[in-house]
């Protein structure tokens, strides 16, 4: 007689910082360890989410906010499948983030902290430069204010710590919480 395959424990680790903050590159490598492990793995990138999910909302508070809401509901559900969902959005306004946090069962909030000139010199699509031109209205850390987490469940310098650093924390942080083995 075998053992029915025991259910995955899902949870969602949702990575906040400014535009050009190491978001996605940190992300993107956890995911890559993830996988060659076995695990479950989901991906919800900001750009991506905006080009293909929700390009009909723009940048306004109200549209920022229902495309992280529904950003929200598709990360609760992947989760309660069991799936690792990481999740890279600037999201930039604290109680949108508590929302995701109170809707989701298991949510580990990571900020990717790096100071705005960093971000700047990494700006490789011009958007800061388009926001201190003046040409693009509403951007984070520009002429919107980006509110830094008070209470995350960890943080990466991404200004300092290398990829493979910021990963072994996140890969850790996952451990710490039960998510996954040691060995993983």
């Amino acid at each position: 007689m075998t053992n029915p395959r025991k259910q995955p424990r899902g949870v969602t680790v949702w990575i906040t910082g400014l535009p050009c903050s190491g978001k996605t590159t940190v992300a993107d490598h956890v995911a890559d360890h993830l996988r060659a492990k076995g695990h479950p793995v989901e991906r919800l990138d900001g750009d991506v989410v905006r080009r293909d999910l929700t390009k009909d909302l723009g940048f306004s508070r109200q549209d920022r906010d229902e495309n992280l809401r529904r950003v929200t509901e598709i990360a609760r559900q992947k989760t309660d499948k069991g799936n690792i969902v990481l999740a890279t959005f600037v999201s930039p306004y604290r109680d949108r983030r508590d929302k995701a946090r109170a809707t989701i069962h298991s949510f580990l909030e990571v900020y990717a902290r790096c100071p705005l000139e960093v971000c700047k010199q990494r700006d490789v699509k011009g958007m800061y430069k388009q926001a201190l031109a003046g040409k693009l209205h509403g951007f984070t850390g520009v002429d919107d204010p980006y509110e830094e987490p008070q209470h995350p469940d960890l943080i990466i310098d991404t200004d300092t710590e290398t990829i493979d650093e910021s990963t072994a924390k996140i890969l850790n942080l996952l451990r710490n919480q039960g998510y996954i083995t040691e060995e993983q």
